[in-house]
């Protein structure tokens, strides 16, 4: 029985959501199909386009205040009506005043009369609505705020005017309106919210239960006088505007096609985007209970919370390990730099031999410095630097390689593979592999089998132990013989990357053969015993192993679209490159490269934008725990867990406010391709 009344009830649901889909649809339809025939009349008959504009300016504006509660729910005899009718009866009847007076403005050419008609008609058309506005919507009217308003708004607009050389009066008075309204309706207390005694407007007690209670900063008056003001204003601006001639309409009616079909565009992008955005930004500016502005307090807040911005210890960084491995590596660069620059005039270039090294050591310093600068803000800086620079360095890698290989769709595809695994399906996958399990059982993490095994065989004798100390000493030796090839042949730009890699494979076989290597520790009693890494728990550096879930994800697009780029390359320039005498590496430098730079910045900023949003990944391996916070979960948590909705707000505003240029880097690049 329960079985059936549950899929009785996802009937129902299934039904309404078709019911749904086909009234929007419909009524889609018929919005795009009135459009059309509304500006049809543009050219035949302007009066009616006119009233008929009129009317649907009027008929919205009034739905949406009356659909936001900000009008009176009162029928035409002063009683209470159905819903529906509640809110049609007032933006219906009410839309015939504003198409009446559009249809007198557009039978008169009188700049006088329409200004008079316009100011007239926006002011009595301001006094009803004032009128007719709810309490918690009636304003306090303070003249002084609402007059230096209007006054820098109308000069704003008169400015602008003058600097696009067009005539001040129409921007002047629309300014002054934009100005007496935000003076009026935004600046003012509208409405009050405080605990007040249940069933009483009075000041709370101690001792009785309270309740929000919503009462009137304003009066009736008050909000006469306000929507008087600024209908008027508006009402002259419209007065001030001419009618439009032949040549006027005929403009008119083909540019209002492009709109149309736009427009059902962006409404969905104003609902589901835009408005969401400016409601957001508000909520930000409020205290915890949304009702009073604090405006930039909360950011005050988020910016002095250690947990999201902590650089007490900033010294530190000097003292970090990693930042004078990075300094040691950085001055060898630059002095292999200035070496060649003395020899050949140009020792810097872009894979060069002193690029490697200086790259490197960039690294290097950027990470000991998010190691020790710690916070939400600085993980965020820490993902977006790594995963930007290794997942588009490895794919553009992966990409040259594989270009024109053996079984290249192959190899691809294998590189390409996580990107179809969701990000929690991924980050599921990743924790097992850091799982560190008590080094009495057997570890199921990969990483931690490995690196127990590995510390296994460098401390212990036998068989593996003399075979895991000839193998690397093998590798030592095969890369000090690569060394000497490139010195050889002269080959010096390769011989930076190929320094390094003697010394990190010398220091593994030093410590593999006399120290051992891998996952062991000596106890209190002197005896070897397993240790694990806890790649996850273990501050600062587990964030590098979290953000290397999205480097295996992000380095398949890269390498994609990094591929195909390359592909587009003319053979042209890379023939002519190499007739002249040019290697693979400076092919690929010189001529590849500098093709593709457009793709690559495309590559980085959606890559960025990705890395800035990232949630799933945190939440579900540390859920922000162990020093792991990052933006997108701080909010969430904030907003939904910890029940403090502006702090949630204001992360969400910083998050926007930090993808924003970005975003206006790249449409600005699409455009110039363009």
């Amino acid at each position: 029985m329960q079985n059936a009344i549950i899929t009785a009830d996802h009937i129902g649901k299934i039904i309404d959501t078709l019911i749904l889909i086909v009234v929007a649809v419909g009524a889609s339809a018929a919005l795009w199909v009135t459009a059309n025939l509304l500006f049809n009349q543009v050219r035949s008959n302007w009066v009616r386009f006119n009233a008929l504009i009129g009317y649907a300016v009027g008929f919205l504006l009034l739905l949406i205040l009356q659909g936001n509660r900000l009008l009176k729910a009162n029928g035409p005899d002063g009683s209470s009506i159905t819903e529906l009718g509640e809110l049609l009866w007032t933006p219906f009847f009410g839309g015939f005043l504003f198409a009446a007076v559009a249809y007198v403005l557009s039978t008169t050419n009188n700049v006088n009369q329409r200004l008079w008609i316009g100011a007239g008609s926006g002011l009595a058309l301001g006094l009803i609505i004032g009128a007719r506005l709810a309490e918690q919507a009636q304003p306090q009217l303070e003249i002084l705020t609402l007059l230096i308003s209007t006054i820098v708004f109308g000069g704003i607009g008169a400015a602008i005017a003058v600097l696009r050389g067009r005539q001040y009066q129409p921007t002047l008075v629309v300014g002054s309106a934009i100005g007496a309204f935000i003076g009026g309706f935004g600046l003012p207390k509208v409405g009050n919210t405080y605990a007040a005694p249940v069933g009483a407007a009075q000041e709370p007690s101690e001792s009785a239960a309270t309740e929000l209670v919503l009462l009137s900063s304003g009066s009736v008056w008050e909000a006469i006088i306000t929507t008087g003001i600024v209908g008027a204003l508006f009402g002259a601006w419209v007065g001030l505007m001419k009618n439009a001639g032949v040549v006027g309409r005929a403009r008119i009616d083909a540019k209002s096609r492009a709109v149309i079909f736009l427009t059902p565009a962006m409404t969905f992008l104003t609902i589901a985007i835009v408005t969401p955005t400016l409601i957001t930004i508000w909520l930000s500016l409020k205290d915890n209970e949304s009702v009073r502005f604090v405006w930039f307090e909360n950011y005050g807040t988020v910016f002095t919370d250690r947990d999201s911005f902590d650089v007490s210890n900033w010294t530190s960084i000097f003292t970090s390990r990693l930042f004078w491995l990075g300094i040691i590596i950085g001055a060898a660069g630059l002095l292999i730099g200035l070496t060649i620059r003395r020899r050949t005039g140009s020792g810097f270039t872009a894979g060069g031999p002193a690029f490697f090294p200086l790259a490197i050591a960039i690294v290097f310093v950027v990470f000991a410095a998010v190691s020790v600068l710690r916070g939400t803000f600085m993980n965020n800086v820490w993902w977006v630097f790594a995963v930007t620079l290794f997942s588009t360095g490895l794919g553009l890698a992966i990409a040259v390689l594989a270009d024109r290989a053996k079984l290249e769709s192959v190899a691809k595809s294998i590189i390409f593979m996580p990107m179809a695994i969701s990000l929690v399906g991924a980050s599921i996958i990743w924790r097992f592999v850091y799982t560190a399990r008590d080094t009495s059982k057997s570890q199921t993490g990969v990483l931690n089998a490995i690196w127990v095994q590995l510390g296994k065989w460098s401390t212990g004798e036998g068989l593996l132990n003399l075979l895991g100390t000839i193998l690397v000493w093998v590798l030592v030796l095969v890369a000090i013989t690569s060394i000497a090839r490139c010195l050889t042949a002269r080959q010096y730009d390769k011989l930076p990357i190929r320094v390094l890699t003697v010394l990190f494979l010398g220091w593994i076989a030093i410590r593999f053969t006399f120290d051992g290597i891998g996952g062991f520790r000596t106890n209190s009693a002197g005896v070897l015993v397993p240790d694990t890494i806890d790649f996850v728990q273990d501050p600062p550096f587990n964030n590098f192993w979290l953000l290397l879930i999205l480097i295996w994800i992000q380095t398949g697009f890269a390498m994609v679209i990094l591929s195909a780029a390359i592909k587009a390359v003319p053979t042209e320039l890379i023939e002519a490159a190499k007739v002249d005498g040019a290697t693979e590496s400076q092919v690929f430098w010189r001529v590849t490269l500098p093709q593709i730079s457009t793709t690559i910045g495309v590559v980085v900023t959606a890559t960025i934008v990705s890395v800035m949003k990232v949630y799933d990944i945190i939440k579900v391996v540390t859920n922000g725990n162990f020093g792991t916070q990052v933006l997108a979960n701080d909010m969430f948590q904030e907003a939904f867990q910890f029940s403090n909705p502006e702090i949630g707000a204001t992360l969400a505003v910083i998050l926007f406010l930090s993808l924003l240029p970005i975003m206006i880097l790249n449409i600005r690049r699409m455009q110039k391709e363009v």
